[in-house]
Formats: structure tokens, sequence, C-alpha cells
């Protein structure tokens, strides 16, 4: 049997508990069985006894039957409540580890290993002067911290790696009133995360001023709100136009033209086009939103851009046989393998853009497709055709030493006008005069920079007026 241990008592030494705690389960360590007593037999045997006595006195005196009975009445209840200690003591008991214990725990090699392995970015701040925003430093950062505010040291003033002033605001809050703070933060970056960060005050055995500093991830939660506000928004200003069309040819052909065949034909063929545009609006607007709602979270997989593209192509070549346009296609016999990626959303993105190039592509011109592997982030974003206009309207957060697969979708077309460059993957945006006969949604390049941004890529775009477009598309390489 193993002995019991008071954890009240200071005099028993912490190096005792500790390795018993450090090598058994939990549940083995937390119960402590007492010794078995042997008063309960004793008592038996005595009440056993003095029974027998007051059989062989039953015929004495009566003061002598009475204290017998006495005397054998008291071992009982001696016996039974020795009996009942005996099973209390026997019972499970849970030991409480002492102070001493659990800093002695803390301080081995898991501890420092779990903050490590927190998703959640920690920090911890120590301040001298409320007044000096210098003094307010950076004691630790974890894993995730450091990968959010990236330090440019492990251990510096904490206005060198969170700028933002109603953090700032919340940790001296934390350090000189000592009092629990909390804000909302913004990361920068092309992803837009955002956070709640809380400031805690914590007490230190040297008398010195530190908070905690930590953050949960928003951003799932904001993106939802938004794009639930952005959808119904979007949906109910671009669905009035031709709901409206379609009431009023429905009114009109219930009345005056109910019997003119010709009109009849002309109404039911203009509501037709404009069920089927808002069909496809309402489809664009889904998908945009699905996109937006998972963009801070990269895909898992890889995929190989040569051959898909090469499907596109393929899958485009009667829509270009009907306008009259060759579709040339400069993807070389190595596969341009992309990660992180998800091929179904890069279809959608390849089909965008080069449904865009075939559709604003004059008759008997022609249509480049171009992919290439292995090139930096400057190679990619750099302009490939002189004299024409150009613009990055996704830059990526990447490493200067990170390659890139890049797609580009080159026609010969009017070409885009500069001062409508920034604007061209707003939603809904069209430019002026581009209208007439190529309908579309104006979604399409706003899906396909949420895409983008999605698998942590860039996309540029270059025009030369009268001569062309041409946008890049380029994506970190496996």
């Amino acid at each position: 049997m193993t002995a019991e241990i008071d954890a009240d008592d200071p005099s028993e030494s912490p190096q005792t508990e500790f390795p018993a705690m450090a090598t058994e389960p939990l549940h083995a360590r937390s119960l402590r069985i007492a010794p078995a007593s042997s008063w309960a037999p004793i008592g038996l045997t005595l009440l056993g006894a003095l029974a027998l006595v007051v059989v062989l006195v039953e015929r004495a005196a009566p003061p002598i039957a009475a204290v017998a009975a006495g005397a054998a009445l008291l071992s009982a209840a001696l016996s039974l409540g020795l009996w009942l200690r005996e099973r209390r003591a026997a019972a499970p008991r849970i030991a409480a580890p002492s102070a001493a214990a659990v800093a002695a725990a803390l301080a081995t090699d898991h501890f420092p290993a779990m903050l490590e392995a927190l998703d959640v970015p920690l920090l911890l701040v120590a301040g001298e002067r409320a007044e000096d925003l210098a003094s307010q430093r950076l004691v630790y950062a974890n894993a995730a911290a450091r990968e959010l505010f990236r330090p440019s040291r492990e251990a510096g003033p904490l206005v060198t790696a969170v700028r933002d002033p109603k953090v700032l605001d919340a940790v001296e809050q934390a350090l000189f009133a000592r009092a629990a703070a909390e804000t909302i933060y913004a990361a920068g970056g092309a992803q837009d995360r955002t956070w709640r960060a809380r400031a805690t005050p914590i007490a230190d055995a040297e008398g010195r001023r530190l908070a905690m500093l930590t953050l949960s991830d928003e951003t799932e939660l904001r993106r939802s709100e938004r794009t639930r506000a952005d959808f119904l928004a979007n949906a109910s200003h671009e669905l009035r136009t031709p709901l409206a069309s379609l009431a009023g040819f429905i009114e009109t052909l219930r009345g005056h033209a109910r019997d003119d065949p010709a009109a009849r034909d002309r109404f039911l063929g203009i509501m037709q086009d404009q069920a089927a545009r808002m069909a496809r609006l309402v489809e664009d607007l889904m998908s945009l939103s699905r996109i937006e709602l998972n963009e801070h979270v990269p895909p898992s997989g890889s995929t190989d851009l040569r051959a898909t593209v090469r499907d596109v192509v393929d899958a485009l070549g009667p829509m270009a046989d009907e306008r009259r346009v060759r579709l040339e296609l400069c993807a070389g016999a190595e596969p341009a393998l992309a990660r992180p990626a998800d091929r179904d959303q890069l279809l959608q993105v390849i089909q965008n853009l080069a449904e865009n190039a075939i559709k604003y592509a004059p008759n008997g011109s022609a249509v480049l497709v171009e992919v290439r592997s292995g090139v930096s982030a400057f190679e990619a974003a750099a302009a490939s055709r002189p004299g024409w206009a150009h613009l990055s309207l996704l830059t990526p957060d990447h490493a200067s030493d990170r390659r890139y697969v890049l797609m580009r979708f080159v026609d010969e077309g009017p070409g885009i006008a500069r001062e409508h460059l920034p604007r061209l993957t707003e939603r809904f945006y069209r430019v002026g005069g581009q209208r007439g006969d190529r309908p579309g949604t104006g979604l399409g390049l706003a899906i396909v920079k949420h895409i983008v941004n999605r698998h942590r890529g860039g996309l540029c775009v270059e025009s030369g007026a009268g001569e062309g477009a041409a946008f890049t598309v380029y994506l970190p390489s496996a």
C-alpha cells in the first residue's frame, strides 16, 4: 500500500510528490487508499465475549446483569464506529497537488511546447512606464503570433511587431490600469483577416507589470455577415431591372398584344433572354458568395495548370469557331504544378478569362493562352507588352524565393482605357460602350480576383488602346 500524503502539510517536499505526478497517470496519482485497520475484528470479538458474560450471569443479581448488558452495548457502539471509520479510510481520496508541484510541472519542457503548438496567437508583454510606449516590450510570442505579426526580433519593443493603436491601447490598459481590455484588430495583407484582441493583466511574483495578449480569429464570422448583406443588396439591385422588364412584357401580352402573334413571339424572346440573365446573375452571385466566405482558407490540393488550361481551350473551341477566332496555346511539354490549388475553382478562372478574350477579340484575330512555370513574383508581375498600360490588380504576400506558375490570356480586341483598369474587379462594373453584343453579369473578374486571392496568387492587367488586352494570373508553384 502507498502511504497517504497530506497535501496541506508544508513540510512535504515537492521533489517527493512531483516525480509521481510526472510518471503516473492522472487517475492513478489522484487516488490514495489508506492502510486497512484491525480495530473492527477486535471490537467484534470483544462484543461476543461480553455477550457470553451476560449469558453466564443471567441468573445473577440484577446489578451485575445490568452492568454486563451496558458493557455489551458500549462495545457494540464502539465496534460499529471503528468499522465505519475503516470504510471511510478505505474509500478513494483526491490528493490536490501543492502549488510548488504545479510550478515545477509548468517549468518542464512540456509547457513551452504546449504554447508553441497553440493555433491561437499569444504574446506576453512587459511594461515599465505608461507614458513611454517604447518601454512596453515583447517578452514572448508563440509560433502563431510570430506568423501573424512577424516581429523583427524575438524580444524588443511591442510597437515593432504590433502597430494597431487600438491593440496598443488595450495592452496599456492591462499593464497599467490592471484591467482586461479587448478590441477588433484587422490584420493587413491580401487575405484581410479579422481578429478579436484581448489583453489580460498577469500577476508576477517579482512585481513586474505583465500582460498577456491573445487573438481569436473572427474572419469567418465577419465574412459571413458581410457576404449575406452584400448578397441581399446586390441581388435586390441587379434583379430589379429584369424583373421589371418581365412584368412589363407580361402585362403587355395580357393586354393589347394578346392577339398579335408577331409581338407575342418577339416579347416572349425578350422575356426568355431576361430570365436567362437573371439565372446567370443568381448563379454568379452564389458562386462569389461561396468563394468570399472561404477566401481566407487556402485549398489543400495541387493541380497541373498546363493540363487544366488545355482542357478549357478544347472545350471553348466551338465558341471560338463560331466567332471566327483562333485559340493559340503556348504551354510547353512539362507539367506546371500549382499548390495550393482547387482544380474546380481554377477551371472557373481559366474559363472566365478565356471567354472574355474570345468575346472581345475581333473576327479573324487570335487569342493567345500562355502557361509558364518557375517564374519569380517580379517576373510574373512585370509588363509583357511594351507601350501598354499595366496595373497589378492583386499582389500576394510572398517570400522572395517563392516560384510561381503563370497563365496569360492575350486578345487583339479594342483594349481597355487606362482610367477603367483600377475598377475592373469591382462587382457589376462594366466598361462603358462595351455592353451591346457582349452580355455578362459584371461579376466574372470579381470572381477571378477572389479565387486567385484564395490561392495566394496575383492578378495583373495590361491594355493598349485599339491593340488588345492581356490578363496575367500567377499562382504558387508546387
